[in-house]
């Protein structure tokens, strides 16, 4: 099989751009006693992917692990559907260091605005003093965009993406 033709940065940033607009929710990954934790939620992402905010109860197991240690992980995919070949589906992967958003922060009513856009349903949780918006600052991402088309990138220089070759195994030995 002949490898896909790496996309244009410009290419690649649509895609992403894309799949953050159908797919409004992700997994957020947390450490539980040193083991990675899986939470459903719903997130908007910054005017990069760099960053990307949740709005999550303080009351929940993902919000004690990051009071505890704040890695994470954010993993947001297409969905699969009948016909369609699942290892090829469209998905990121977000890796960095969650931090609670203060209400004094600068950009707290500008997130919390875009959130609401988002998500209108959550306007009743803004108003319970156990949910908080949290800031996912991101250092790296991982963007499949189908076979062949692998992207990486690290929060240094956010619109340059590496496009991912796989390493050709090494000749087999006769015998």
């Amino acid at each position: 099989m002949a490898m896909a033709e790496a996309l244009s940065n410009e290419g690649v940033q649509a895609a992403w751009i894309g799949l953050t607009e159908e797919v409004r929710t992700g997994v957020l990954l947390t450490l539980r006693n040193g083991r990675p934790f899986g939470s459903h939620v719903p997130y908007i992402l910054g005017e990069q992917w760099t960053r990307a905010y949740i709005h999550v109860s303080r009351l929940a197991l993902h919000s004690e692990h990051l009071l505890r240690d704040p890695r994470v992980g954010m993993f947001v995919s297409e969905p699969d559907r009948p016909g369609k070949n699942p290892l090829a589906l469209r998905r990121m992967n977000l890796q960095g260091e969650a931090a609670l958003l203060n209400v004094d922060a600068l950009d707290y009513a500008e997130v919390k605005e875009r959130y609401l856009a988002r998500f209108p349903q959550s306007a009743m949780m803004f108003g319970f003093s156990d949910f908080a918006l949290w800031e996912l600052r991101l250092q790296d991402a991982h963007l499949v965009l189908g076979f062949g088309q692998a992207y990486m990138a690290d929060a240094t220089a956010p619109l340059s993406r590496i496009h991912q070759r796989p390493r050709m195994k090494p000749a087999q030995a006769e015998t």
